[in-house]
């Protein structure tokens, strides 16, 4: 792959920058604490496992949010709370220690060196069906903006969230790459939307056991994003 046909980089995030896991059992925990703390009848009833039970009921009853985890979450902190006596209050205070928590990430060894240097190159940018907030974690200098599902209102692999990081970069989508660990979100969505891609394998998977055996091949594939630095220099 020819750097020079590439103009600006477009990133995934959890489980491209950080393992997003550990950080969602922590949020977990979180909640769990600050509900024991500030609303235990509910808490007795609704434990971790109970909890994330219920998340996945809501988000199945409610499709129309399918692109929006924050607003899951908050719809499914109001059913545990509010039928025990807690009101908005409550789940306005239950979700910002949740969503505290989910932020404090462990970012990869090779994510900051690599968007230290490939933020002196290119423009870089990140679309994400997740609802991390950069400043938050502390590296928003190195990306121009942050398109998230939920405030676009469609998730990946919909063609019209990468078009519209695009837009905002002023280049054709030729010209911007996408890096990202999901087969289908990340490397099969850029493809189709007319992107350029890259497959981040963390894992063991090979790229037609992760993309279900597509016709569609990213790119390039690296191991981690310093290959993707030696291979853009």
């Amino acid at each position: 792959m020819t750097a020079m046909r590439i103009r600006a980089i477009t990133f995934d995030l959890d489980d491209t920058l950080w393992p997003i896991a550990p950080a969602m059992v922590r949020a977990e925990q979180r909640l769990d604490a600050w509900l024991r703390a500030h609303c235990p009848r509910s808490a007795a009833v609704w434990p971790i496992e109970a909890m994330r039970v219920l998340r996945d009921r809501v988000a199945e009853e409610n499709p129309q949010i399918a692109h929006d985890f924050g607003a899951q979450r908050r719809l499914s902190l109001r059913a545990a709370l509010l039928p025990h006596g807690y009101g908005e209050a409550h789940v306005d205070g239950a979700f910002a220690a949740f969503y505290a928590e989910r932020n404090r990430v462990d970012c990869y060894a090779d994510a900051l060196p690599a968007l230290e240097s490939l933020a002196t190159r290119f423009p870089l940018a990140a679309i994400t069906n997740g609802n991390a907030d950069l400043a938050a974690i502390g590296i928003d200098a190195h990306f121009r903006f942050v398109l998230h599902a939920s405030a676009f209102g469609v998730a990946k692999p919909a063609a019209d969230i990468f078009h519209a990081a695009c837009a905002k970069l002023a280049l054709p989508p030729a010209a911007v790459l996408h890096v990202g660990d999901a087969a289908e979100h990340d490397v099969i969505g850029a493809h189709r939307a007319g992107l350029r891609s890259v497959w981040l394998q963390r894992g063991s998977m090979s790229w037609h056991e992760a993309s279900g055996q597509s016709d569609i091949e990213p790119d390039l594939i690296v191991r981690d994003l310093a290959e993707l630095v030696e291979a853009l220099a």
